[in-house]
């Protein structure tokens, strides 16, 4: 019982929220054009080969092990599974700093050289004691700049400048946001924008503490960046807006009204996670599409931010697997014969590119502004 009511607590500030935000979203599709939807597929893997159900840390040849039986799957995955512009469908590995090997980064740079996903920045800290601000940034400097010069990942804005990246904070704790549990820094957000951070793709976080009361948006952080939590709340990114650095792009929280146990409906909370106890299907991808996250005044793209842990016991076959290629094949499918939506898969560079264009006001094919701030270091094409 204290379990369900702490969920139901964390879960307020966004469920408060949802049936004015459903009322807005069911009107907003009312009045859309009738051209097709672009859907922005982004996939933030959590990706740590190092865990385990039991607890602690593989060993580094398990771990090698996992990865190499990762790398075949992308492979296969790629070549079979390409959306409307030929890209192909692959992941986002966010990297633990603190887990870093210079083997497994390596495959990860071969991999991205390929095609096969951009490597972004993930972090567990303050777990055992709170963190500080001074150790967070040497932190972050020290993984980005490895990153950037020893394995040529991360990207530069227009090739230039300092190496910029992607975040994706452990145990969802974004910010101080968790009560001061793993995390501890307070102006956490502001160390991330010093560091090079253009985004943060944490979010959502449903039924934990760090769940905040903004929900199905790409939006600025509302408060002062050295604040616990700044981007609680915080002004959406529209065409011919502002876009300060670094925005928050969530992914979707929607109610699937599917499970009939005994007769009644129960709604499943969907985050857009990919796991093998919620396998991807079509009405799971019209459920994101109408999560409507955009760039107010581009109502035409969409943006699908999944999550998954692609190293949790029965999950990889979930995510990079045959039962992914085949429900892919089987959306795209669907999609080009009804044509209600045309399907872009994207790395987290590539979908921050193509909203940051949307507010500079570009129209048509997104797939044309993958590149268009935020530049590669290690060109993979």
């Amino acid at each position: 019982m204290e379990t369900l009511f702490n969920k139901l607590r964390w879960s307020w500030p966004w469920m408060a929220r949802y049936p004015w935000w459903r009322s807005m979203e069911l009107l907003s599709r009312m009045n859309r054009r009738s051209q097709p939807v672009h859907l922005i597929v982004v996939v933030a893997n959590h990706f740590e080969p190092s865990w385990s159900p039991h607890g602690g840390c593989l060993s580094m040849k398990e771990q090698r092990s996992r990865l190499d039986s990762w790398h075949k799957e992308a492979l296969i995955t790629s070549r079979l599974v390409q959306d409307h512009d030929g890209t192909p469908f692959r992941h986002t590995p966010f990297f633990p700093a603190e887990q870093y090997d210079h083997g497994m980064l390596d495959v990860l740079a071969e991999m991205q050289a390929k095609g096969l996903g951009e490597v972004e920045i993930h972090l567990h800290h303050g777990i055992e004691r709170h963190d500080t601000p001074e150790n967070l940034r040497k932190v972050l400097t020290e993984f980005r700049d490895t990153l950037a010069e020893r394995h040529k990942c991360l990207s530069r804005l227009g090739g230039e400048g300092q190496p910029r990246y992607g975040f994706v904070h452990g145990n969802l704790a974004l910010a101080n946001s968790a009560g001061g549990q793993a995390c501890g820094v307070d102006e956490e957000m502001e160390i991330l924008a010093e560091t090079g951070c253009y985004a943060d793709f944490t979010l959502p976080a449903v039924n934990h503490p760090a769940q905040v009361r903004k929900f199905n948006a790409i939006y600025q952080c509302g408060y002062p960046l050295h604040e616990r939590a700044p981007h609680r709340s915080g002004p959406n990114l529209s065409v011919n807006g502002s876009d300060t650095l670094p925005i928050i792009v969530t992914g979707p929280i929607v109610l699937d009204w599917r499970r009939r146990p005994q007769r009644y409906h129960v709604p499943r909370i969907d985050d857009g996670v990919l796991s093998s106890h919620y396998p991807l299907d079509t009405y799971r991808v019209r459920l994101w599409r109408d999560a409507n996250i955009t760039v107010e005044g581009r109502p035409d793209w969409v943006f699908v931010k999944l999550y998954c842990h692609g190293f949790f016991a029965g999950d990889q076959e979930a995510t990079i697997g045959e039962p992914v290629r085949r429900a892919w094949n089987e959306i795209l499918e669907w999609a080009e014969q009804y044509q209600r939506f045309k399907i872009h898969f994207a790395s987290a560079r590539e979908s921050v590119n193509i909203a940051l264009a949307a507010v500079h006001g570009k129209q048509g094919n997104p797939h044309e502004y993958r590149d268009y701030c935020f530049k590669p270091i290690l060109d993979s094409r």
